[in-house]
C-alpha cells in the first residue's frame, strides 16, 4: 500500500484524520502472502524426495532387490499421474488453473519418478535395447503429453531437455558446457536445428494460441542453443560467414524483444552478440597480427563500456514505452 499517498492527500485536506489511521491501521496489520514461499517449499520438497528416492536405491541397492526398487518407483509414479487424471481440469489449448495447490508438485513427482523408472529398466536390463534413442524418446513423448493435457511448465522444460538429450545434447545448465563437444560437427549442426525447432514451436505458441503461455520457455531454451551453436561453428569453422546468421539473428531477436518489452531477451541477445563480435574481431586481426596484451585490455574495457551503455539505452527505452 502507497502510505504516503494517502499522508499527502490528508495534508491537502482531502482525506480526514480518522479515514488516515484506518489506513495506518489496515497497513500496519496487513497479512503477509507466503504464496511464494510455500510454492519454493513444495518444489525442494519434490526434489529433495526424488532425490533421496535414488540415494536410498543406490545405497541399498544389494538387500533391497532390483524388483522391489522398480516396483516402488512404478507405483509411487502411477500413483501420482492416478490422482491427476482424476483431479484435472479440463483440457484447454488456452492457460488451465490447477485444481488445487498440491496439483503441481505432485505431476512433477510423477513425470520425475517416471524417468528414473524408464532409466533404470534400461540401465539395469536393457529393455530398450543398446540404443539411446528409445530410452529417451518415450519418456519425451510422455512428457511433452503431460506438460500440454495437464498444463505444467515445469514438466514441458523437462521434456525440451529430454529432447536435447534424444538429440544428442545435454541442455541442463551444469551440462551444457561440459557434457557437450562443441568441437564435434554434427553437435552444432544439431543444436542448430535443435534451436530453430523450439522457436518455431515459440512462435506457433503464440500465433496460433495453442499454449500461448508456453511461448516464453520454448523461445528461452531456443535463443540460448541457437546463439551457442552458432557461436560454435564460427570457432569451430574459423569462417567469418558464420558471423552473418549471428547478425540476423540479433537483430530479430531485439526487434522482437522491444515489441514483447522484454529486458530478459534483450539482455541475453546483446550478451551472445558481443561474444559473437569479440570473436570475429580477435580471428579476423590474428590472422594478420599479435595481438599486444594492452590492445586487448583497452579493447575489452571499452567495448564492455559500450555494451553497458547499450543495455542501459535499451532498458531506458522499454521504460519509455511502459510509460507509453
Amino acid at each position: 500500500m502507497e502510505l504516503h499517498l494517502f499522508e499527502r492527500l490528508h495534508r491537502e485536506g482531502h482525506l480526514s484524520d480518522a479515514s488516515l489511521q484506518n489506513v495506518k491501521t489496515a497497513e500496519k496489520h496487513r497479512l503477509f502472502s507466503l504464496h511464494w514461499e510455500l510454492k519454493t517449499l513444495l518444489y525442494l520438497g519434490v526434489l529433495l524426495l526424488s532425490g533421496g528416492l535414488g540415494t536410498l536405491i543406490y545405497k541399498n541397492i544389494d538387500t533391497i532387490g532390483h524388483l522391489a526398487i522398480i516396483f516402488l518407483i512404478a507405483v509411487i509414479s502411477a500413483g501420482c499421474f492416478f490422482y491427476c487424471f482424476r483431479q484435472k481440469r479440463p483440457f484447454s489449448w488456452h492457460k488451465v488453473l490447477s485444481p488445487n495447490v498440491f496439483f503441481d508438485y505432485i505431476l512433477l513427482l510423477g513425470c520425475l519418478t517416471m524417468i528414473t523408472f524408464i532409466t533404470y529398466l534400461q540401465a539395469q536390463y536393457t529393455v530398450f535395447g543398446y540404443g539411446y534413442s528409445a530410452s529417451t524418446f518415450i519418456p519425451m513423448v510422455i512428457l511433452f503429453f503431460a506438460a500440454y493435457y495437464f498444463d505444467h511448465l515445469g514438466v514441458l522444460s523437462l521434456a525440451i531437455t529430454t529432447l536435447g538429450s534424444w538429440m544428442g545434447i545435454a541442455l541442463t545448465p551444469l551440462d551444457i558446457l561440459n557434457a557437450n563437444n562443441f568441437g564435434d560437427q554434427q553437435l552444432i549442426f544439431t543444436g542448430i536445428i535443435l534451436g530453430a525447432l523450439l522457436l518455431a514451436l515459440s512462435y506457433l505458441s503464440r500465433e496460433r494460441d495453442l499454449k500461448q503461455h508456453f511461448s516464453f520457455t520454448y523461445a528461452n531454451f531456443g535463443v540460448h542453443i541457437m546463439f551457442i551453436a552458432l557461436i560454435a561453428a564460427e570457432l569451430y569453422f574459423e569462417n567469418m560467414l558464420w558471423f552473418l546468421p549471428l547478425v540476423a539473428l540479433t537483430v530479430f531477436f531485439l526487434l522482437q524483444a522491444r515489441k514483447e518489452r522484454s529486458f530478459y531477451f534483450v539482455l541475453i541477445t546483446i550478451l551472445y552478440s558481443y561474444v559473437a563480435l569479440t570473436i570475429t574481431i580477435l580471428m579476423s586481426i590474428g590472422r594478420y597480427m599479435d595481438w599486444d596484451v594492452l590492445a586487448i585490455l583497452f579493447y575489452f574495457l571499452f567495448s564492455g563500456i559500450g555494451c553497458i551503455a547499450w543495455l542501459m539505452g535499451e532498458h531506458k527505452r522499454l521504460k519509455l514505452h511502459d510509460r507509453i
